[in-house]
């Protein structure tokens, strides 16, 4: 696999974001617990996945949209830092939206998340998750991340 990294400064140093230190960032954290893969973060973009496991689903069997909403926001949030400007530290999710258009109950899902828009003080990420194998398209996502500045 083809390595993807992106470079920006964080208070003052360059920092390489590759898959490896991406998953560095996530241990002990949510991107940990869910086992979400990281297969490409870039600067304007990030793609990932995640293995189904019984405990993602609802009590009525399918797929629990919360699972949907952790990976795209955890995907857009990944390629917020790779996308980060000049002097911004961090950012933090503000606003987001999820058109659900269909579910799963077992395999894996994948996650799309691009930059829509790219403000000195906020960004606008779009995502889109399927199926993985089929492409049948599960959700629409859209946040927006507040960039934050040192003080």
């Amino acid at each position: 696999m083809r390595q993807q990294c992106a470079t920006l400064i964080l208070r003052g140093f360059i920092v390489k974001l590759t898959i490896e230190s991406a998953v560095e960032r996530g241990k002990g954290r949510l991107p940990e617990l869910f086992g979400l893969e990281f297969t490409r973060i870039e600067q304007g973009s990030a793609e990932a996945r995640v293995e189904i496991r019984p405990e993602f689903l609802a009590p009525n069997g399918y797929l629990h949209a919360a699972t949907i909403i952790a990976l795209a926001d955890t995907c857009a949030g990944y390629g917020t830092v790779a996308s980060l400007p000049d002097g911004a530290e961090s950012f933090t999710t503000i606003e987001l939206k999820s058109n659900f258009l269909a579910t799963t109950r077992q395999g894996a899902i994948a996650c799309v998340a691009s930059l829509s828009h790219s403000g000195r003080t906020t960004q606008v990420w779009d995502a889109d998750v399927s199926e993985e194998g089929t492409n049948r398209k599960l959700a629409i996502f859209r946040c927006t991340q507040i960039i934050i500045y040192p003080s």
